[in-house]
């Protein structure tokens, strides 16, 4: 499985981004290959970010080269370059979480 981890600062009000992630929430659940997604906003800054839950490398680039992801950033009003990173889940805490079927290199 992968994280992926996309943060950026966005040019709307927290409620139009609010508003945003819930009108696009069913086009978000249709994604094949999408395990999870966590919308979360830093305090501090209050920058979005969104945290994907994927089921493997290629589910993750189809999205990538999407319409769906390329809206985004226009979407959102994303100002500047969001810090996007990418993670190979080791171990989920909780058991409900399938294991990740990756061996290491």
């Amino acid at each position: 499985m992968i994280v992926q981890f996309v943060k950026f600062k966005s040019g709307l009000s927290d409620d139009e981004v609010r508003n945003n992630i819930e009108e696009r929430g069913p086009q978000f659940r249709a994604l094949s290959g999408i395990i999870q997604k966590f919308y979360v906003q830093e305090k501090d800054t209050g920058e979005w970010a969104g945290i994907y839950i994927w089921d493997s490398e290629e589910s993750m680039q189809a999205f990538r080269g999407s319409d769906l992801a390329r809206s985004i950033p226009g979407v959102y009003k994303v100002e500047g370059t969001p810090r996007v990173e990418v993670f190979d889940l080791f171990k989920p805490l909780r058991p409900e979480v399938p294991e990740p079927s990756f061996k290491f290199k």
